[in-house]
């Protein structure tokens, strides 16, 4: 298995970890406020996270900036990584806390697999046709698999679509920048950059003490809580961003958009809600959409034998 395999692994675990999260999401942020549960989030996520940066040290996993210039280098990815962080989970969190379904949240959130091949030609960052092909079956996969019923863009639908918006920034700023920076680190320093911007939102607009504390003493607010913080959060950007390392972000991309996927099949397994033929459908798309987007184009046609004269 080569690198690149482990790490499109890598991202699909991560999609698995996120589409489990948007009930999580849907639960916690209803009963706390989305800009509450978005600080509390990445706060326990940054320090949870921030201890294991000496074990993955020792097991060769991150390392030290070498000089000035890389800590600099480091510090300015988290801290542009962090932002778009930022923006992209407390849109996606208002426009699910304003009564967008869970599928449906699910489906325009991973709508960043149009978004980032379309910035990455800003970037020079060329995909395959093959890739471009990927791009539209799971466009219709993920139409199929989350949509239900007539489809309008209201209010919070078009806060979910800036959400895949920012989270095609985010996913770029790391592509951009994971060579040539610590992975973990950046994970990590993005973690407190969102943290600190969201607890202005909370302080701004839903700072109350009393129903913090009783928020946080319930149980059926923590779990879910506990869960986004220190596995979707803490863990699932991690992962996220080793697993970018050598991937095409468009690839990338489509890969993460499989939470959609593990989402609809959460809730078959977890909570017997049955997948109709649609539904099914969709996921088969979705699969085979990612299929495709892997399949080395260029090499094969590189490697085609020019018949002799």
């Amino acid at each position: 298995m080569n690198k690149s395999t482990k790490h499109s692994l890598l991202l699909v675990f991560v999609a698995l970890i996120w589409g489990a999260a948007f009930v999580a999401q849907s639960e916690g942020g209803n009963a706390m406020g989305p800009y509450t549960f978005n600080y509390i989030r990445c706060f326990i996520a940054a320090l949870v996270m921030s201890p294991t940066i000496f074990l993955f040290d020792k097991i060769g996993i991150s390392q030290r900036p070498k000089d000035k210039e890389e800590k600099k280098l480091l510090i300015k990815s988290g801290v542009l990584s962090g932002i778009a962080l930022f923006a992209a989970t407390n849109l996606q969190q208002i426009g699910v806390f304003l009564g967008n379904s869970v599928g449906k949240a699910g489906f325009l959130t991973s709508c960043y697999v149009i978004v980032v091949p379309i910035l990455g030609l800003f970037l020079k960052r060329k995909s395959g046709i093959n890739v471009w092909v990927g791009v539209g079956l799971t466009i219709i996969g993920l139409y199929l698999l989350c949509i239900n019923g007539e489809f309008r863009i209201e209010k919070s639908n078009f806060l979910l679509i800036l959400c895949a918006v920012m989270f095609s920034v985010q996913i770029l700023v790391i592509d951009h920048y994971i060579l040539k920076v610590d992975g973990v680190r950046l994970a990590i320093i993005q973690f407190w950059v969102a943290a600190i911007l969201s607890s202005i939102l909370m302080i701004c607009f839903e700072w109350n003490p009393q129903t913090l504390i009783s928020n946080l003493s319930s149980k059926e607010v923590m779990i879910p809580l506990l869960y986004a913080a220190v596995i979707s959060s803490g863990l699932g950007f991690t992962f996220q961003t080793i697993g970018q390392e050598g991937v095409n972000p468009t690839v990338a991309s489509l890969i993460l958009s499989m939470e959609s996927v593990f989402s609809v099949l959460a809730g078959w397994i977890i909570l017997n809600q049955a997948l109709s033929l649609k539904e099914l459908i969709g996921c088969l798309l979705i699969f085979v959409a990612i299929i495709i987007a892997q399949i080395p184009v260029e090499n094969i046609i590189s490697n085609k034998k020019i018949p002799s004269n």
